[in-house]
């Protein structure tokens, strides 16, 4: 459906660009305005290569943790269940572009793909720096779908997934943080002709899938229908979120450089201790990328958050789209993750979309670029979204979110 939400005006391109400006770019010692947009494109595609990241570990099976984080690493060691997308494995080519089912548009020129995305990216920098600073509980509300493949060879069908999860961290002495997941919660056929598929199967209220694992693949069993909420702590004592390797606390939090080379610096020396045997510079860069998009949705101090952007903006291997749509049809510019990765239903690509406009981080999504012979046998192609997390709120609050009488821990 197409967005007809109104957004606010497009920022000054001449403006956000001397604001982000390299030396190498100053006006006097560029030709023209062509020679001004190769510069620009070279400059923002350079940076160190280094050794690789393995992708962050495993997301609960209804889709993507909220993307502020990779929430505290020992939590969510003990409270996560693996979905068909975790322990994702490169695949043996780099990223191609996927015909994506959420409608982005892309300009015709891959140099102005880069140029303008960039652009854009930066302005929702600029953005960031003048979100509200600080308050007592930082709260996320995001949506997601998760897409897997049931039932038994030949006759297959695809199962949607779909939840609210509510998180509420606790940044001031004495709060907690709070985490309410499954909020109207439902599993049942993706579209019309899986239901036909599914009834055909008996209509069984539990369904198997397939289920990725670092030791190879397993099946797990998904009670089909509505589901129970669920709450969980997020915290341990002053520990609020996972940034890399570490668990930090929001003083932790307030501390990071809000320039951009201080804090790439910051998330190097991390990827440093997170660093296993992989190489190449793709895992690098999916790895700062998703540190560095979660910073964009943790209770960081503006300036910390516009670092981020720019960060993103000048990782190598990046692939930042002008013009993009969310699952949710809000228009924004595209991120894409640098590598493929093989998953049970076949390769797919992770993008992000980010507000320029507002400089919010609205959505991670997953999208199959090739669909695996299980998958297409249950309809799905390459460019559908089979997961997502959109981000509907991220603000501060005074008051801990309600948590359901119904919600299991």
């Amino acid at each position: 459906m197409k967005n007809t939400r109104k957004r606010p005006g497009r920022p000054d391109v001449m403006k956000v660009l001397a604001d982000a400006r390299p030396d190498a770019l100053d006006p006097s010692r560029l030709v023209d305005p062509t020679r001004q947009r190769e510069d620009f494109a070279r400059i923002v595609a350079e940076a160190t290569d280094g050794p690789a990241a393995r992708i962050p570990a495993p997301r609960r099976r209804g889709g993507f943790r909220p993307l502020g984080a990779a929430a505290l690493v020992a939590v969510t060691a003990s409270a996560v269940a693996v979905s068909t997308l975790d322990w994702q494995e490169p695949a043996d080519r780099p990223a191609a572009p996927p015909r994506s089912s959420a409608g982005t548009e892309r300009p015709g020129a891959t140099a102005d793909v880069r140029v303008d995305g960039h652009l854009e990216l930066l302005s929702a920098a600029k953005k960031a720096e003048s979100s509200v600073a600080e308050g007592t509980y930082w709260q996320t509300t995001t949506r997601s779908e998760n897409v897997d493949v049931a039932g038994v060879t030949g006759q297959l069908f695809a199962v949607r997934s779909t939840s609210t999860d509510e998180w509420s961290v606790g940044v001031r002495p004495g709060t907690r943080s709070l985490m309410v997941s499954g909020l109207d919660s439902v599993t049942e056929p993706r579209t019309a002709a899986d239901q036909a598929r599914w009834r055909a199967a008996g209509s069984p209220g539990t369904v198997q899938v397939e289920v990725a694992t670092k030791a190879g693949s397993n099946r797990l069993g998904f009670t089909m229908g509505t589901g129970r909420p669920m709450v969980m702590k997020t915290n341990i004592d002053d520990k609020i979120y996972a940034v890399g390797p570490r668990n930090v606390s929001y003083k932790d939090l307030r501390e990071l450089p809000s320039a951009s080379n201080e804090l790439r610096r910051y998330l190097e020396r991390l990827y440093a201790e997170d660093n296993g045997a992989e190489t190449g510079t793709s895992g690098r860069s999916a790895w700062m990328l998703r540190q560095a998009a979660n910073l964009v949705t943790m209770p960081v101090k503006p300036g910390v958050r516009a670092a981020a952007y720019r960060v993103m903006a000048h990782l190598p291997g990046v692939r930042v789209i002008a013009r993009a749509t969310d699952p949710l049809g809000r228009e924004g510019v595209g991120v894409e993750f640098p590598s493929t990765y093989r998953t049970p239903l076949g390769t797919t690509q992770q993008r992000l979309v980010v507000d320029p406009a507002t400089g919010a981080m609205l959505s991670e999504q997953v999208i199959l670029v090739k669909a695996s012979a299980r998958a297409q046998q249950a309809g799905l192609e390459a460019g559908a979204t089979v997961n997502y997390s959109a981000t509907t709120r991220m603000s501060w609050g005074e008051h801990q979110i309600t948590v359901p009488k119904n919600a299991r821990s």
